[in-house]
């Protein structure tokens, strides 16, 4: 897990725990990492709302809620991390799934590695290797 998703559910955990003490006998345990203000299971539909409301403070284009897992998927192509290891990331359970939905990230990579094998098949020119 990234360093700073730790460091996210730390925070959190800190703000929870401050909730379970102002709810006191009104909390309900429920071992989640995400509740209410009183320990209940959250409305699958409150994360979202709450997501159009941040996205309207940032003043960025909208998504979906769910957009931020084909980013999170994206970012780790074009960064360069293996597709296996996305697709990991992901609980795709085969690499083809991944592939299928981001592929569209791929092309980027083949023209970088395609540099690299030209780079590395190439004949030095003169004034490469240090010797003119």
């Amino acid at each position: 897990m990234p360093a700073v998703v730790v460091q996210a559910l730390k925070r959190h955990r800190n703000v929870q725990e401050h909730e379970r003490g102002l709810a006191d006998e009104d909390w309900h345990e429920t071992g989640l990492v995400f509740t209410t203000a009183t320990g209940r299971h959250v409305e699958p539909r409150n994360p979202n709302t709450a997501f159009g409301r941040l996205i309207v403070r940032a003043d960025v284009r909208p998504i979906r809620f769910h957009d931020l897992r084909h980013t999170c998927a994206t970012l780790l192509l074009a960064a360069g991390v293996s597709p296996r290891v996305v697709m990991d990331v992901l609980g795709h359970s085969q690499i083809a799934v991944t592939m299928n939905i981001y592929g569209h990230v791929m092309p980027a990579m083949q023209q970088e590695a395609a540099g690299h094998m030209d780079a590395a098949l190439s004949e030095p020119q003169a004034g490469d290797d240090g010797d003119e």
